[in-house]
């Protein structure tokens, strides 16, 4: 008897596990497997390309070019910090590039947040093209069957400045959140429609992923095209890039990830740094107005933050950073992809990498004050 009641529990022991696993939802299971998210994830999803210009234009190399040489503790950093790749342009030329090891010019990564800036533009260019009347246009008109996003005020200006009071929970580490659902899910559709306004938009800054995919539905809806097919024809093919960038979806032939997930390289991201450095305009073409560029870029002071500070550091999906006195626009993504756009010296850096600083001074990551350093040293 002793030696059934053993089987059995060994049996319940095999059985108990495998029957939670199949029970558990889809995102949870890829949580599971998959861990922390990593640069490279555009393997472990279905992706869309973004493709290339037919006509590429392939980055001028500057008379000083590498000239000049990183100091040995910034050379530390991007080693401790595991960057991948770092990169300076300065008067339309490349001046400076610094690459890992086993790390090639056309490897791809992993934008993360990044790509909230990019969206940003791409809401830019369907202003330009009709498709989207104003910043300030209602969702009802925009979203008509997020039902429950109706009946607020909210408008696509509270969305890009990341004040739609939605109750999205921007969390990291739990892997029921919703932000794990969206990163790891398979129907971001589904996902989206279940997000609901908590309380009055406009008022108080609260950084949300949602609200960056709420802006690709848009996208969707209004133009007709998939983000990354009308990402390809605004910009991509504009801005002479040229590898084919790849967006990650939800399921094959599903909707992109947004708010994360446009997979690209050091060169071809500077691009969209050139564009913005250049107010819009990319080698005498006007790609994006110049005034929505600059409030894009600038930030929006008359929010407030949950800590009731005044909001001096946020755009539309673009971070602004105080160097020196000067405001310097940034595109970031959570393990330390960046862009950032230097007015005064005619300049952007790329940084990109496995890590970024955990320390923050603000609401700036100190790894933002290190690569700037870096790149402004090689820099005239």
């Amino acid at each position: 008897m002793k030696k059934k009641t053993k089987q059995i529990a060994g049996l319940l022991t095999l059985l108990i596990p495998l029957l939670l696993w199949l029970f558990l939802p889809h995102y949870l299971k890829n949580a599971l497997i998959h861990q922390l998210p990593g640069i490279d994830d555009h393997k472990i999803f279905n992706n869309r390309v973004v493709t290339k210009s037919s006509h590429p234009e392939p980055w001028p190399f500057s008379v000083k070019y590498n000239k000049k040489h990183l100091q040995k503790e910034l050379l530390d950093s991007l080693a401790v910090l595991k960057t991948t790749a770092f990169i300076a342009i300065q008067n339309d030329s490349l001046i400076y590039e610094y690459y890992a090891d086993a790390t090639d010019t056309t490897q791809r990564t992993n934008s993360f947040s990044m790509a909230k800036s990019i969206i940003s533009l791409l809401i830019g260019c369907a202003i330009d093209d009709g498709y989207i009347n104003s910043v300030d246009q209602s969702i009802e008109s925009l979203l008509p069957e997020f039902t429950r996003l109706h009946g607020h005020g909210l408008t696509l200006r509270h969305l890009l400045t990341m004040s739609s009071a939605s109750d999205w929970n921007e969390t990291y580490s739990s892997p029921f959140s919703v932000t794990t659902q969206a990163y790891y899910g398979d129907n971001l559709t589904e996902l989206m429609q279940g997000i609901k306004i908590a309380s009055t938009p406009g008022q108080t800054f609260s950084y949300r992923s949602g609200d960056t995919q709420l802006l690709a539905f848009i996208l969707k809806t209004t133009t007709g095209l998939p983000p990354a097919q009308y990402a390809a024809i605004k910009l991509w093919q504009p801005l002479g890039a040229e590898s084919d960038a790849l967006w990650s979806l939800d399921h094959k032939n599903g909707m992109e990830k947004a708010y994360c997930c446009f997979n690209s390289n050091a060169r071809d991201f500077a691009r969209i740094g050139q564009l913005a450095l250049n107010h819009g305009n990319w080698k005498g073409r006007q790609v994006i107005d110049s005034a929505y560029i600059a409030a894009a870029t600038h930030p929006a002071t008359y929010l407030k933050d949950k800590q009731n500070n005044t909001v001096n550091y946020y755009g539309y999906q673009w971070w602004i950073v105080q160097i020196d006195g000067e405001s310097i626009p940034y595109a970031r993504g959570i393990l330390g992809q960046y862009i950032f756009i230097i007015p005064s010296k005619n300049a952007v850096i790329v940084r990109l990498g496995h890590q970024r600083s955990d320390i923050k001074t603000g609401v700036h990551p100190q790894d933002v004050f290190t690569w700037l350093k870096a790149g402004l040293s090689v820099i005239d």
